[in-house]
């Protein structure tokens, strides 16, 4: 081995150290790359081992992903060995800044957890015997070039024994995986992508229009956000990696119901232009407009990898089946809302690229709306609701940057979104709901200023189960929700008559009858008509992540129960119709669905707790 690439891993085992594992919670699970004990790292270079991977050169016709083989040979071969991805390949001084953390005795040199890992065993059950081993990794394209180390000893003592030729795109920095949301005026679209390049190297703009007419073009605007940005480790340690920079547009003035086509743009400093792929989006319909109008709700996706690295725990089973079924059924869908708890990056800030990766076929051509999760926010003394750790040390900020939300503050991740029919109020679970806050005040102009007349369908959406659930662990606790939700929300869900309240954070289905104080207010299962007195709640959080468990006890609110990965559909046919729809992840079939039918006065009727003052005056 020459001396350049013995340095390399010199400098690589430096940098090693140990990521604090992400809180394993009852329904977070642990990050997978925070099993593997970096900091016990020792250098092991054997001249019997190798490992090298092919291609060279990624992206030479402007993929954004591809697959690579890696070849491992190795004399003295172990049932534990594995082999992790780096990324950048080259390890130097300036990744490896020293940080002092309460948690370590000593100050480590920070550097990088590897991106994704696999036994090297994974395609070879007849490794041990023969030294030999072929794995297929697919990487996708984060603005740096990568490397492949083989390691002994297992994820708890890793002895570093082989490292590999250097893998690179052909731009790495080019414009990837575009994120569209709604702006906050109905006939606007914003487009969020990444890429390798900052405002003094290229202007940024997306280029678009309709098919047949003159392009135009919309500036961007450029965020990102350092180490210093986010709160603890292992997002501002091993977990670190820089996020790229993060160009938004706001395309505006749409025609309803209109078909662009879009793609993104950079103007580099010397004249000449980068582009990415073409895309297509459909603007939203004039508000109370009466069509065809399809959304889908879920919560708690997780990620995983399609080549199978990482999944050892199991972590995210079924996200892929999720992805998968909603890019085949896209002709189909309208706008897409994710309710927290996206990648489960829990501080390893590599996998957010893998997430916008990941679910890209769905964010590049439908509104893709999202809100925020214990696994984005919660972090201790950062100003969250829950004083807990689940987002790894992140602190709301990758998500807050890398998806845009037409929230007047980011940072504070509440907003209302209407598309045609519907509203949309979404609020922040982890900032405090309670009467009296500011969120609460804009819950209440959230749901007052709707015009049911021409919006009649009211959609109510969070994170945590601010209702009902049946959860295990909510039954436990004997509050069958978040303590204090209902408590001070119920009474909103009830004088603005919500139809439905959409909850994740529980990692299964479930559906309640209309409720209002523990109590059904409307008879049936299938099919609900005439006054609003009471509100449907449904736990979507069956996105992707492992799943939780019912409590025994019957909760006689309950419809209907399903311990599986799924989402819902609504259908609006018009404002007197909708069709509310489970489906499961794993075949895209209805499991469960109800529908509703009413008219304008419907809404307008007096019920308990929502009747308007009326006087006998004649």
């Amino acid at each position: 081995m020459g001396m350049g690439a013995a340095f390399l891993l010199a400098i690589l085992v430096l940098c090693f150290i140990n990521a604090p594992s992400a809180s394993a919670d009852i329904h977070g699970g642990e990050q997978p790359l925070a099993k593997i004990a970096i900091h016990k790292t020792v250098l092991a270079l054997r001249e019997s081992a190798s490992i090298k991977a092919n291609p060279f050169l990624l992206g030479q016709n402007d993929e954004d992903t591809e697959w690579i083989t890696v070849n491992i040979t190795n004399k003295d071969p172990a049932e534990d060995d594995w082999v992790g991805v780096f990324s950048p390949a080259k390890f130097n001084d300036s990744l490896c800044n020293p940080i002092l953390e309460d948690s370590y005795e000593e100050v480590p040199y920070i550097c990088t957890a590897p991106i994704k890992y696999k036994y090297a065993n994974d395609s070879n059950p007849t490794y041990t015997k023969t030294g030999e081993s072929k794995l297929k990794f697919q990487l996708i394209n984060q603005r740096s070039d990568f490397s492949f180390a083989l390691f002994a000893g297992g994820l708890s003592n890793p002895k570093l024994i082989a490292v590999s030729n250097t893998i690179v795109f052909a731009n790495p920095k080019a414009p990837v995986f575009p994120r569209l949301a709604q702006g906050k005026a109905w006939d606007e679209m914003t487009v969020t992508w990444t890429s390798g390049y900052n405002i003094d190297e290229a202007y940024p703009f997306v280029e678009w229009g309709w098919k047949g007419h003159n392009p135009m073009r919309s500036p961007a605007g450029t965020l990102t956000f350092n180490r210093g940005s986010l709160c603890g480790p292992p997002a501002r340690t091993v977990g670190w990696r820089h996020p790229g920079y993060i160009h938004t547009s706001f395309l505006k003035n749409l025609w309803p119901n209109t078909v662009y086509y879009y793609k993104l743009g950079h103007m580099l400093t010397d004249g000449t232009y980068v582009w990415s792929k073409t895309y297509y989006f459909r603007a939203s319909p004039y508000p109370g407009q009466e069509s065809l109008q399809r959304v889908i709700m879920f919560g708690d996706m997780g990620k995983a990898e399609r080549d199978g690295s990482n999944e050892y725990a199991n972590y995210q089973p079924g996200s892929l089946n999720t992805t998968d079924q909603l890019i085949s059924d896209l002709d189909n869908i309208d706008i897409v809302f994710l309710i927290g708890d996206l990648p489960y990056a829990n501080g390893y800030l590599s996998q957010w690229d893998q997430f916008t990766a990941q679910v890209a076929k769905i964010t590049s051509t439908k509104a893709f709306m999202i809100a925020s999760g214990n696994h984005e926010r919660d972090w201790l003394d950062s100003g969250s609701f829950f004083n807990v750790q689940d987002s790894g040390g992140e602190c709301g900020v990758p998500a807050e940057t890398i998806y845009y939300t037409p929230a007047e503050n980011r940072a504070k991740f509440w907003y209302q979104t209407d598309y045609g029919m519907f509203r949309f109020c979404i609020i922040d679970s982890e900032h405090d709901w309670r009467e009296g806050s500011e969120q609460y005040q804009f819950i209440e102009k959230c749901l007052a200023s709707v015009d049911r007349k021409h919006q009649p369908w009211l959609i109510f959406a969070a994170h945590r189960v601010l209702g009902y659930s049946s959860n295990e662990w909510y039954a436990n606790e004997g509050s069958f929700e978040e303590p204090e939700g209902r408590a001070h929300l119920q009474k909103l869900w009830q004088k603005y008559r919500v139809d439905i309240a959409f909850f994740g954070h529980v990692h299964n289905y479930e559906r309640t009858c209309p409720i209002y104080q523990n109590q059904c207010v409307k008879k049936g299962t299938s099919h609900y008509s005439g006054v609003v007195n009471g509100t449907i709640h449904a736990i979507v959080g069956g996105g992707g992540s492992h799943l939780s468990k019912f409590t025994s006890i019957n909760t006689f609110w309950s419809i209907y129960k399903d311990y599986d990965w799924g989402f819902v559909k609504l259908t609006a046919f018009n404002r007197s119709s909708l069709l509310f729809e489970y489906k499961k992840s794993r075949d895209g079939k209805v499991y469960d669905s109800f529908t509703i039918s009413r008219d304008y006065r419907d809404v307008l009727a007096c019920v308990h707790d929502a009747c308007e003052f009326t006087t006998l005056a004649t």
